[in-house]
């Protein structure tokens, strides 16, 4: 039986466990075996909104555990801490409590397959005072952290009447930093039917700070121009072409020696791969710690691991390379799963090619904007307004129906406005 290992439950590596469990786990073709350092998963993209409460991730994350068990795979809560490729084991970190209390020793895993999938971390770029003053948008507990530091603001702003705004700092123009942006302007209109009546969108600050020339650089610049105006509709504080060199606990100090004061600070400018990925089992990386995989995502010395996600620094025929998107994890979690069970049965794998389809921003209820690439299109077509955040809301569907399939996901949708009858909008503790 054909051992599978995927180190890491993102889009990627779960939906890979998933599929890889119900066709070769169930079988009983392979054991195939998922490891994470958490206990459940949450989609990346929804982080900013677990981040101002419009989205509570106790409702919403799912349990890597009670998965496992319903599509035919084992799952193994532990942190990666080496690769043997001549003994083909991984070797995890032992796993302790809060209070420094051994739960699990260091354990190893052996596999036939292994699949590396454990994404990115925010770059901070070595600048001065960033990892001890702000936070990074990585993860549930992150996000936590800013919620909780971003109420404790609001009260402290209702509560001191001297107290005029209280003001938030994002470096970085990209999804995340625009989202989060256009999301804490509807928090504070949530907050206002909730006992903040005197808190109005006058006394949020944001400046979103972007070192190069346009915000959503990545994305076309008519849509970078359109989401700009509806920031700046709503209050933001936009500043491009703003590089920031240090930060302290009284805010952000830029380039060209201006303060920018902010009581909260997000980072959120570019991604790498974890640092202790670079000297991992002499596999090649990239200047970003990204492991450097053949078109068949297959590592370039080793034909049993795969490297999938944002994790894989994978070139295209063009010379471009894969962007670290959720739409590219989707797709390489499906090519990977071919070329595995291409492998297990000497077939011939083939290559990934990234087919982009488009970027969508979501400026929470009061816009979406974006692109859509396709046939019918022939190119890029842009959408904005309801037709696209009907989009933006399928791509996460089109995530869950990977995982649950269709009859649970629909389910999962009716459970969703039920919940906004019976919930607040907000999540507020």
């Amino acid at each position: 039986m054909t051992r599978i290992i995927i180190v890491g439950g993102g889009a990627g590596g779960l939906e890979l466990a998933t599929k890889l469990g119900r066709t070769l786990g169930r079988k009983g073709r392979a054991k195939v075996t998922l490891v994470d350092r958490k206990a459940s998963h949450l989609w990346k993209p929804l982080l900013h909104e677990v981040a101002t409460g419009s989205m509570d991730a106790g409702v919403d994350a799912l349990s890597y555990r009670a998965h496992a068990k319903n599509h035919s795979f084992d799952f193994q809560m532990g942190s990666l801490k080496d690769i043997d490729r001549d003994r083909k084991v991984i070797s995890l970190a032992p796993l302790y409590d809060k209070n420094d209390e051994l739960l699990m020793p260091e354990r190893e895993l052996e596999y036939d397959i292994l699949v590396m999938a454990i994404g990115s971390t925010s770059n901070d770029f070595n600048t001065p005072g960033v990892r001890d003053n702000c936070i990074f948008l990585d993860s549930p507990e992150q996000a936590h952290r800013f919620r909780t530091q971003m109420n404790n603001q609001f009260l402290k702003l209702h509560a001191n009447k001297e107290q005029k705004t209280v003001d938030i700092a994002i470096v970085g123009a990209g999804a995340t930093g625009v989202e989060l942006s256009a999301e804490l302007h509807n928090a504070v209109k949530e907050l206002q039917n909730y006992g903040f009546g005197d808190l109005d969108s006058s006394r949020l600050n944001v400046n979103l700070v972007e070192a190069g020339e346009r915000i959503l650089p990545a994305l076309p610049p008519r849509i970078s121009a359109a989401a700009h105006s509806e920031l700046t509709k709503l209050g933001v504080n936009v500043r491009t072409a703003t590089m920031v060199t240090k930060a302290d606990e009284t805010g952000l100090t830029t380039k060209d020696g201006d303060h920018i004061p902010a009581q909260i600070m997000v980072w959120a400018a570019g991604i790498k791969a974890p640092d202790f990925i670079k000297d991992i089992a002499g596999l090649e990386t990239n200047r970003i710690n990204q492991l450097v995989v053949k078109p068949t995502l297959q590592t370039t010395r080793d034909d049993d691991i795969y490297v999938i996600g944002d994790l894989a620094s994978c070139a295209q025929e063009d010379g471009s390379f894969v962007p670290p998107r959720a739409q590219a994890a989707h797709q390489m979690a499906s090519r990977c799963f071919s070329n595995i069970v291409a492998k297990i049965t000497d077939r011939e794998q083939k290559p990934y090619v990234y087919s982009d389809h488009g970027s969508l921003v979501s400026l929470s209820r009061f816009s979406t904007v974006g692109s859509l690439m396709g046939n019918l299109t022939k190119g890029s077509m842009m959408v904005e307004g309801r037709i696209a955040r009907v989009v933006y809301i399928s791509l996460y569907r089109m995530h869950q129906i990977a995982l649950h399939g269709v009859v649970k996901t629909s389910l999962m949708m009716l459970v969703g406005r039920i919940n906004r009858v019976l919930r607040p909008n907000l999540k507020l503790h």
